[in-house]
């Protein structure tokens, strides 16, 4: 019900990044999905699971993300995920250790934006408030 919506808001708003417009537009995406859907399944959804581009003749070209998916969802994680990146130590550290790592920026930002999508869809299933620290490990913090 009307309650559920209600508490899914200002559990995702709870997010650094997700102010009251990404939430609406991410809850409309997400509230239509079945609750037994595996994170890995709402990525896939949302197109932000990267896939292995593998053609016969061609020397394998990195992972890219696939086109397939919810273009809205991806859009709606866009901006609060780049905001996390600027102000949650944790999402900045992931991001950094990501490009450190050698991947592109765009990569990085969406492995940004599957986490913040695997933890609303967390939350969204256990009623909890969104919490950075079970999403991002300790490791990548530099003290």
């Amino acid at each position: 019900g009307d309650d559920n919506l209600a508490a899914h808001f200002s559990h995702m708003t709870a997010a650094k990044g997700i102010g009251e417009t990404s939430a609406i537009a991410i809850l409309a995406e997400l509230c239509v999905l079945p609750s037994t859907m595996k994170s890995s399944q709402v990525s896939r959804y949302a197109g932000l699971d990267v896939r292995q581009t593998e053609s016969g003749t061609s020397v394998k070209k990195p992972g890219r993300l696939s086109k397939a998916g919810n273009a809205y969802l991806r859009a709606a994680l866009y901006m609060p995920a780049m905001s996390a990146v600027r102000h949650d130590v944790r999402a900045k550290a992931f991001y950094e250790a990501l490009t450190g790592r050698g991947k592109k920026k765009i990569q990085a930002q969406c492995a940004v934006m599957r986490k913040y999508l695997t933890g609303i869809w967390a939350c969204m299933q256990t009623q909890t408030a969104f919490d950075s620290t079970l999403l991002f490990s300790e490791q990548h913090i530099k003290n």
